[in-house]
């Protein structure tokens, strides 16, 4: 098992990349949203990588992350979501968008993502639900080594707020199920009152949601 590469890009494609390590070039098959913080070709990067093998094919996917290839494989468990599919999820939402989508029971939002229809959308919320908070725990220590330190920090800042949005409509949702809404109603107030601003407490969602539950 091959688990992480650290290298030299040889040259970049759409939905892959040739790292240079120890003399042999590996072809790594990465999201758009990993490829886009990559550097240009002949710079140096590192990725954790995942094994793909089935009959006569045997491919390498990427991540800048581990969180990102721990919620890869969580979203393979799920009947009908291959490799592919589950990377496109990664690229389209990211991490944190896909954990919050399952969280909210938001499947449309999923759909965003290339090759993932209602059925298997709808699919992912259903069996995923509960089982991501493990993912969100993985620190900063999963961080794959970047060259850049000033965006290494921005990007943690960024990190460390979708990770605090994830939890606090997490600890909503919770709330509301405790007050006697259905998690469709919950999910859909939350959603909604999480628009108004990124950096809105469990509090703040809790008070908006119940705003817009409130008869009118």
């Amino acid at each position: 098992m091959i688990g992480m590469l650290e290298g030299e890009i040889g040259y970049r494609a759409d939905d892959h990349l040739l790292i240079v390590a120890g003399g042999v070039g590996y072809e790594v098959f990465c999201s758009e949203r990993t490829l886009a913080s990559l550097p240009a070709a002949g710079g140096r990067t590192a990725l954790y990588t995942d094994m793909m093998v089935r009959e006569n094919l045997v491919q390498l996917f990427g991540f800048g992350t581990r969180r990102e290839r721990e919620f890869h494989r969580l979203l393979m468990t799920v009947q009908g979501v291959g490799a592919n599919s589950a990377l496109s999820i990664v690229g389209a939402l990211g991490v944190e968008g896909g954990i919050r989508a399952v969280t909210l029971g938001d499947w449309q939002a999923l759909k965003a993502a290339h090759g993932v229809g209602p059925r298997i959308a709808q699919r992912i919320v259903n069996e995923l639900q509960g089982k991501t908070a493990q993912i969100m725990a993985i620190g900063d220590i999963g961080e794959a080594p970047v060259e850049d330190a000033s965006g290494q920090e921005q990007g943690e800042r960024e990190d460390a707020l979708a990770q605090a949005n994830v939890r606090a409509s997490t600890d909503a949702l919770s709330a509301l199920a405790n007050l006697g809404y259905t998690q469709a109603e919950a999910a859909r107030a939350v959603a909604e009152a999480a628009g108004e601003g990124p950096e809105l407490d469990a509090a703040d969602l809790i008070k908006r949601a119940l705003k817009r539950l409130a008869p009118q």
